[in-house]
């Protein structure tokens, strides 16, 4: 006789045992779709895969039966596209129905996996020639965060990255950062210039009157001590904002 179970307490388990109980020649709607979704991957290439069907891939690996397809469009949904999935902190990816602390930890290995790769491509080469590669590197790391952070990145003589460091983590609309830290730090690390980073995770890049006059300080900071101020970098869903580019310092 197959033990009771705690219905309850089983969640979808639950579900899934009471219908192959009551219907045990009845195949679920789902079967063999795992199967399918894998073949259509490796026959035309993930890149072909829609955002939920990668979503619903790596599912498979955290959710070893039953049907994922409802969860992966429920956490696009809740949370707007794929980038801000993984993006999303392990708190707030519990919050959806049926994410646990593992699962929520999955997801965010992805993320982390695809913020080193990009940081590699930005470290390997002097990142004032691979201008495009460092924004998509803040793009990857910052897009989607839910508070401000605000980061510098150190460079030594030939613009290499020597350290990408965050110094402040803030509320949805504040990190407060101090012009001499940036550059105490600057001098610990024996950087020759800067760049520095922070989100406005309401989405909009637009640079403040406060990000403005920070960054003045942080350059004029700088001058003595000749540690040049390369950029000041916004990061928002909507794209990248360059205080330089807009002539703002």
């Amino acid at each position: 006789m197959d033990p009771p179970i705690a219905v309850e307490d089983a969640g979808p388990q639950a579900d899934l045992w009471l219908t192959a109980k009551r219907a045990p020649n009845v195949r679920p709607h789902y079967a063999g779709h795992r199967d399918l979704l894998r073949e259509r991957a490796l026959a035309g290439g993930l890149a072909a895969l829609p955002d939920y069907e990668i979503l619903e891939l790596h599912l498979f690996r955290s959710i070893p039966r039953g049907d994922v397809k409802p969860l992966a469009k429920q956490l696009l949904a809740r949370f707007g596209s794929l980038g801000a999935v993984l993006g999303a902190t392990v708190e707030d990816l519990k919050t959806v129905k049926g994410v646990g602390e593992a699962l929520a930890l999955d997801l965010k290995l992805l993320h982390e996996a695809a913020v080193r790769t990009a940081r590699e491509v930005v470290a390997r080469r002097a990142v004032i020639s691979s201008w495009s590669a460092l924004l998509a590197y803040v793009k990857t790391a910052l897009a989607h965060e839910a508070r401000e952070q605000f980061r510098v990145l150190f460079l030594d003589k030939k613009n290499q990255l020597i350290a990408d460091e965050t110094l402040n983590r803030g509320t949805v609309d504040h990190a407060p950062v101090y012009p001499r830290e940036v550059m105490r730090r600057a001098l610990e690390l024996s950087a020759s210039a800067v760049i520095l980073v922070h989100n406005h995770p309401s989405g909009d890049p637009a640079p403040s009157s406060a990000d403005i006059e920070m960054t003045r300080q942080v350059v004029e900071a700088g001058r003595s001590l000749r540690i040049a101020v390369h950029d000041h970098l916004i990061v928002g869903r909507d794209g990248v904002a360059s205080l330089k580019a807009l002539g703002l310092f």
